[in-house]
């Protein structure tokens, strides 16, 4: 989030703290690389996955390394802006592309439904049948198949 972030803001002209939010990105990246590796070489049953190696992992790190290279480089000879102590703080509440969901709420219950009226669906109350038992499968007898020759005058010819 940080490195997408370094990017908009390097887009509105805000440089130094495109560099700063990009060195955060870099820091977590580094961290998260760790934890990918550290996983990868644990013991045990998803021993197979590796993150690190994951296409996006592996981008993801080239792309925040190409951005705060460029930010560092367009900083030091087209704004010439002070890179802030602290990172930027990212915006979690997105303000575009999204729909605001809609709140879900139950319907309101129907007057038949009572408590005598549930009570009433105890299925141990219900009456024995006997006469419900699955009836034993019937024998199927085999057919005779018709016995098909092949024919060589068919009417057909081939011109």
């Amino acid at each position: 989030a940080y490195c997408y972030h370094g990017q908009t803001l390097l887009a509105s002209d805000k440089c130094g703290e495109a560099i700063r939010s990009l060195q955060e990105s870099e820091k977590f990246f580094a961290k998260a690389e760790a934890l990918c590796k550290e996983y990868g070489e644990t013991k045990g049953p998803g021993t197979t996955a590796k993150p690190s190696g994951h296409l996006f992992f592996r981008k993801l790190g080239s792309l925040i390394k190409t951005t705060l290279e460029k930010c560092q480089r367009e900083n030091g000879f087209i704004y010439f802006q002070k890179v802030p102590a602290e990172a930027p703080q990212l915006e979690l509440k997105a303000n575009y592309g999204l729909v605001e969901p809609v709140p879900f709420e139950f319907p309101a219950l129907n007057a038949h439904w009572t408590p005598e009226t549930l009570a009433a669906f105890d299925l141990t109350k219900r009456p024995k049948d006997d006469t419900a038992k699955p009836k034993p499968d019937e024998e199927v007898k085999p057919l005779k198949e018709p016995d098909i020759k092949p024919q060589k005058d068919t009417g057909c010819q081939i011109s």
